[in-house]
């Protein structure tokens, strides 16, 4: 569904390494775009309370946008430089934006005390230059809630499909932050639970060549009764767990200048 939000154009829409086809079927109702947000909430859903003015960098069809505004009543500020998802954004009141955060503009200067950088890093290639580019519109002492997928070992055809440049575990984060002057104040592993799954997956679609068949067998949970059954197993892990997972959550936290 094309959605009809006003975008704002601050810079010129461009190419960014993400599969369209993944904005067909990732839906706020969809299994695992459920239990993220759940992860969130218990790891940083205060600071989603606490803060003045939150931005999503990499927000594409607005899905945590909406979570966030129909759990908290709060507006997301939600930057992308892809045209297709911008167009097909779902939030309901958030403003949207088409800006390259590289392009650091003057207005955008410490704006946000909570920057949401959610299934966005493992896309990038240079992530240095890019973490250098988000703290540009943190403000001192703010925090940015990452969500990345877990395990090279996991590492797959989907990856590839998906755009993925790599998977991380909780060694390579805090190696990140560290080396730019981040803090990480807590994280978590989770999808325990769906390991397996993930596993299965690499397998099954270990010989498929086309790339929106990956993203579509990938990812789509197939039925109602399927999502269902995924979301009640996703659920059985207690959070924060440092064990292993599909994903990992952390907040990082900026020094106060």
């Amino acid at each position: 569904m094309t959605a009809t939000r006003e975008i704002t154009y601050i810079s010129t829409p461009a190419a960014v390494s993400m599969a369209d086809k993944w904005f067909e079927v990732a839906t706020t109702d969809h299994f695992w775009i459920h239990r993220r947000f759940e992860v969130f909430q218990e790891l940083a859903g205060q600071l989603v309370l606490e803060a003045k003015e939150i931005a999503e960098i990499g927000c594409g069809n607005g899905l945590l946008q909406r979570q966030i505004e129909e759990k908290y009543g709060r507006t997301v500020v939600g930057c992308d430089l892809n045209d297709y998802a911008l167009k097909r954004n779902v939030s309901l009141r958030s403003p949207i934006l088409c800006y390259d955060i590289f392009q650091k503009n003057k207005e955008m200067y410490q704006r946000f005390d909570f920057i949401l950088l959610f299934d966005v890093l493992e896309h990038i290639t240079e992530e240095g230059e890019f973490i250098e580019a988000i703290k540009f519109h943190l403000a001192p002492g703010g925090r940015i809630a990452v969500n990345v997928p877990a395990g090279q070992w996991a590492f797959s055809s989907y990856d590839r499909a998906a755009g993925h440049v790599r998977r991380y575990s909780s060694k390579m984060l805090q190696t990140v932050a560290e080396e730019h002057r981040l803090k990480v104040k807590t994280w978590t592993y989770w999808g325990l639970p769906l390991v397996p799954a993930l596993l299965l997956r690499k397998i099954w679609l270990g010989r498929e060549k086309d790339q929106d068949k990956i993203i579509l067998k990938g990812f789509d949970s197939r039925s109602k009764f399927a999502d269902r059954c995924l979301r009640a197993l996703a659920k059985c892990e207690p959070i924060p767990q440092k064990f292993l997972g599909t994903s990992l959550l952390a907040v990082l936290e900026a020094g106060s200048e």
